[in-house]
């Protein structure tokens, strides 16, 4: 093994060793901020798995099992078993689940896209399906990212089965499409927040423009749009991070300006491997670098409300299958489960909390988004019990007794960066 494969099992290996403790979720909850991760519903009867979810995080969303393809295998039927697991398991433990995704011209069952519809028949589709999802789930889905990746890298519509391809009728004027999805929505669920997310609009460009300009023409029409989600795929670390950072914040401010929530809905970063599978160890350091950076722009905005991560562990991860194997090491814990170097760097800025004038606007009463069902308020035992007892989820979020809380848990990175110097140093010999 090579001496930088060496260093990256030293440096995850020291970090599982002060990483152990309090959890994202604590620290997360203290600012009343959501703290959030994809998941996928075949994983959860799997004990690392879901208590790891259980304890580090207040927020699931459904990595497909809500698309279309899972829900529609054909045009009469409404398959909601995988959606309903995630549900289950999110109010045994007290979590939030987020929706996604209602409207996407990709992952869409071949029914529907050979089926030669008409814009007429087509529009009839989307609208029953829109309102027969959304109604499955009402009360139980607090926020849906109705529309995904409308738009291309220069802010333009793309070209979509939804829009144009034959599109729903609307393909002559714009955003019109977009706007009538999120009507659809709104009468379908008028209690949901309401999404509209992109990628690669995160920070200062064509893109984000484009968003924010769609979002400000939709708020001064009365459009029903509650937020934005930044997906936040980072595919390579910049070497000058910084001006990335403040993009991203200058960007969560002015749509919060809007009026709107901000989510951070799909946060990975992934590295270049090596032919062993394996990362440099300068690069974890790197990766941590670039979550803690992310954090803080979220927690340095008041409009952003959510930082989710497109799953958690990279024992099931896209970013291996979708770049043969180049890239990986995405997420914030390791196959084993273990914590990563980025996994503290979140956990002290949220530990850190936010700055005294980037609070939330709205008391935990009046936002949505910070209320809890009424079967939760007083204590997990009051829940139904056909929702405590669904299948192999836990009843209750696991204890955390006896777990040391602050800074001696996660400690700043000074101690691990130490501890690896002194591993490199003895390997070199």
């Amino acid at each position: 093994m090579s001496i930088h494969c060496w260093q990256s099992v030293i440096l995850t290996a020291a970090l599982a060793s002060v990483c152990c403790a309090q959890s994202l979720r604590e620290a997360a909850d203290r600012d009343g901020l959501l703290i959030g991760t994809a998941v996928r519903p075949s994983q959860l009867s799997e004990t690392a798995y879901a208590s790891t979810v259980a304890r580090e995080f207040n927020m699931v969303e459904a990595e497909d099992a809500m698309k279309w393809w899972v829900l529609r295998p054909d045009r009469a039927t409404y398959d909601f078993r995988q959606g309903d697991e995630v549900v289950r398991f999110a109010a045994a433990h007290q979590m939030k689940v987020r929706g996604h995704c209602l409207v996407w011209s990709h992952y869409n069952p071949d029914w529907l896209t050979h089926g030669q519809f008409n814009p007429r028949q087509l529009s009839r589709l989307l609208r029953e399906h829109i309102a027969r999802v959304m109604k499955h789930y009402r009360g139980q889905v607090f926020a849906w990212d109705v529309v995904n990746e409308a738009l291309d890298e220069n802010g333009n519509l793309r070209d979509s089965l939804w829009y144009n391809q034959p599109g729903i009728g609307l393909s002559s004027e714009g955003t019109a499409y977009i706007e009538q999805v999120f009507r659809w929505a709104h009468k379908a669920d008028p209690q949901a927040l309401l999404f509209y997310n992109e990628a690669e609009g995160e920070g200062m460009n064509r893109k984000s423009d484009a968003i924010y300009t769609m979002v400000k023409d939709f708020k001064r029409r009365g459009v029903p749009i509650d937020g934005v989600g930044l997906q936040l795929h980072i595919p390579m670390l910049d070497a000058d991070m910084p001006p990335i950072f403040a993009g991203i914040s200058s960007n969560i401010a002015r749509l919060a300006a809007l009026g709107v929530q901000v989510h951070i809905t799909e946060l990975d970063v992934s590295l270049p491997l090596d032919a062993s599978g394996l990362p440099k160890a300068d690069d974890l350091t790197r990766q941590a670098q670039a979550y803690r950076g992310i954090v803080r722009a979220c927690l340095n905005g008041a409009g952003c409300t959510a930082i989710q991560t497109w799953g958690f562990t990279d024992k099931y991860s896209w970013i291996g299958s979708h770049s043969h194997g180049a890239r990986g090491h995405a997420l914030l814990f390791d196959r084993a489960y273990q914590p990563k170097p980025a996994y503290c760097a979140v956990w002290e800025e949220l530990s850190a909390g936010r700055a005294s004038d980037s609070k939330p606007r709205s008391t935990p009463s009046s936002t949505p988004i910070l209320e809890r069902p009424a079967a939760f308020e007083s204590s997990p035992a009051a829940a139904p019990a056909s929702i405590m007892s669904s299948g192999p989820f836990t009843a209750r979020r696991p204890r955390l007794d006896g777990w040391t809380a602050g800074s001696a848990w996660c400690r700043p990175f000074q101690l691990d960066l130490l501890r690896l110097r002194s591993a490199n140093a003895s390997l070199s010999r």
